[in-house]
């Protein structure tokens, strides 16, 4: 079985002498987390003693993050974060069909004191662009493109589009199940059906910026497993 470390690294998508950019697994925090010894930071400072991410993603959200090899460079990339001048793309696949093209929402959005948010006119602006990629039967792929990087944002804001991102029951999205889609899909005895996917699907596909030399990156990051299968089952059962 492959160490964290020899998983760390070979989730390195590009890396030059000022970024590391990965595919963040799921299940894997961003930074320290109470309840796991291991986490991306961690594991990063073992590859580059000095390094910081630059944003974070949920845990258990996978896709493509940066990291900083040193101060100077994370400093330019928290510049260009605050003036929003990096361009999120996430990938989401929702309970329903729906189309998007292009739909902004701009709602503002509270974080309330047992770690999950509210759309709250008290709280801190918050915008996200939606744009539908493909139709399934019951469900729909998003493009999530967020303007601001707030907590929890596009789960929030597709919840609020009556869209939630399936398997995140935090934000009113269905666990998905086989059996939903497969005819005659049989259990062994006295076994209880598992979700097909032990997690929301939400992927932060891609990252753009400007390195340190004004250079323009653009990193796209593969789906793991079992975004891709659910997106194969889904595609198998459109009618």
């Amino acid at each position: 079985m492959k160490s964290s470390f020899a998983r760390f690294k070979q989730s390195i998508l590009f890396e030059n002498q000022d970024y590391i950019l990965v595919n963040k697994p799921p299940f894997l925090s961003t930074l320290e987390d109470r309840n796991d010894p291991i986490n991306l930071l961690r594991l990063a400072q073992e590859v580059e003693p000095n390094a910081q991410v630059c944003h974070r993603l949920d845990k258990d959200t996978s896709g493509v993050l940066a990291i900083a090899r040193h101060p100077e460079a994370y400093r330019h990339l928290s510049i260009q974060f605050e003036q929003r001048q990096v361009t999120k793309t996430y990938h989401a696949v929702v309970d329903g069909n729906h189309q998007f093209e292009n739909r902004m929402v701009d709602l503002s959005i509270l974080k309330l004191s047992d770690g999950t948010v509210k759309i709250d006119r008290a709280g801190k602006s918050a915008q996200t662009w939606f744009t539908t990629l493909q139709f399934f039967k019951n469900h729909s792929l998003i493009q999530c493109q967020p303007v601001t990087g707030r907590m929890h944002q596009i789960r929030v804001h597709l919840s609020w589009l009556k869209a939630p991102i399936a398997g995140d029951v935090t934000y009113g999205g269905k666990a998905f199940y086989l059996s939903s889609i497969k005819r005659g899909y049989n259990l062994k005895k006295e076994a209880e059906e598992e979700p097909f996917m032990k997690r929301m699907a939400l992927h932060a596909y891609s990252l753009s910026f400007l390195g340190l030399n004004g250079e323009k990156l653009e990193i796209t990051a593969p789906y793991p497993k079992d975004f891709g299968a659910l997106l194969k089952q889904l595609s198998q059962n459109l009618s």
